[in-house]
């Protein structure tokens, strides 16, 4: 288990979209990926939960939370395989141990917390709650954004991750997150 949750060695810049459900994360992921023509690794928690939903009408349990893990790094890993300069991450595995403290009163499985915090990015966007809601089965947190928003911002805090907060118009966070993965790029 322990290796399917290690981030492999990758030459390549890898930038993570991090933030709250409904905040734009997806949006930017995919636009940023299509300007820079580089790979984007697509949040694996949503296929997964969407096929529980869909198959057991199920949400998120402590059990799930592992095996989440498990696949995005898989998807992650395969991706920075083909990735030449830069890698795009819809999520990663902080995001995951933020929602399972979030969800379960703190607690988070020993290994999601060792590895969240080994993995690293060389920038996080952290995308800010001013995007309207859009509801689907698995969003459940509409009249806590804010609350959500800061446990996003309080861990890249507290484990000093390289990040910018983009807001506003989608047009205007890309031009930021452009500008600051540009200096990556020099």
């Amino acid at each position: 288990m322990e290796e399917a949750l290690r981030q492999e060695p990758s030459n390549c810049i890898k930038i993570c979209l991090f933030g709250p459900e409904s905040s734009g994360k997806s949006t930017l992921s995919r636009k940023l990926s299509q300007h820079y023509n580089a790979p984007l690794v697509p949040e694996y928690a949503r296929e997964y939960l969407q096929r529980l939903w869909d198959t057991q009408k199920l949400i998120c349990r402590r059990e799930d939370l592992l095996p989440i893990a498990t696949g995005q790094m898989a998807l992650e890993n395969k991706a920075a395989l083909k990735a030449d300069e830069l890698l795009f991450c819809d999520t990663d595995l902080l995001t995951t141990k933020v929602y399972s403290e979030a969800y379960y009163d703190g607690w988070c499985p020993e290994l999601l917390h060792t590895f969240a915090l080994e993995n690293t990015y060389d920038l996080y966007i952290l995308t800010y709650i001013d995007t309207p809601w859009e509801a689907d089965d698995l969003r459940d947190r509409p009249d806590q954004r804010e609350e959500m928003f800061m446990y996003f911002k309080a861990a890249l805090e507290r484990y000093d991750r390289p990040y910018i907060l983009v807001k506003g118009p989608v047009a205007q966070r890309i031009e930021l997150a452009i500008q600051h993965i540009n200096k990556l790029l020099l």
